[in-house]
């Protein structure tokens, strides 16, 4: 008799940054060649000046994470995502809640920068925790840099004073 053993699934961080939807993409890649489970998470919590509780209130963080959510599977995808592909909209800080899923993940990937910190980091903030405290292997994934086209050829540094 054989036990079919389902494996922990590659959670993937989305926050709908390019580099996110790179992760999302490059995770989609290991999950068919390692035959696991791919979900894709998404955060959203209250802005500290909003009251959740006002009637008034039309807007929902909710909503736009969802939104943003599925921008990022069209973009990663083309409208096709893989099989054993979930994903899921959490409240919650993003760090914590990555880091969370890690325990009942076989890889967690998370992308180098997402929307928020300053330019010019290797490493956001959440990417940053995931890999000091994720319960599992973290893979960051950087977007490419644009490589700057030119006409000429290299040249070698000469030291000052020579020709």
């Amino acid at each position: 008799m054989t036990d079919i053993v389902e494996s922990f699934p590659i959670v993937v961080g989305v926050d709908g940054s390019a580099a996110s939807v790179e992760a999302l993409s490059y995770a989609a890649r290991i999950a068919a060649a390692l035959e696991a489970p791919l979900t894709a998470v998404t955060t959203w919590t209250y802005p500290v000046m909003l009251d959740p509780f006002d009637p008034g209130t039309e807007w929902s963080p909710k909503n736009d994470a969802q939104r943003c959510l599925l921008d990022a599977v069209r973009a990663a995808f083309q409208g096709s995502p893989p099989k054993r592909f979930t994903q899921s909209v959490v409240p919650g800080r993003a760090a914590e809640v990555l880091i969370e899923q890690s325990e009942r993940a076989s890889m967690l990937v998370v992308g180098s920068r997402g929307h928020g910190g300053f330019a010019g980091l290797l490493l956001g903030s959440v990417s940053a925790a995931c890999a000091a405290h994720a319960r599992c292997p973290v893979l960051v994934v950087h977007t490419p840099m644009p490589s700057a086209v030119t006409s000429e050829a290299p040249r070698a540094s000469v030291p000052p004073g020579r020709p």
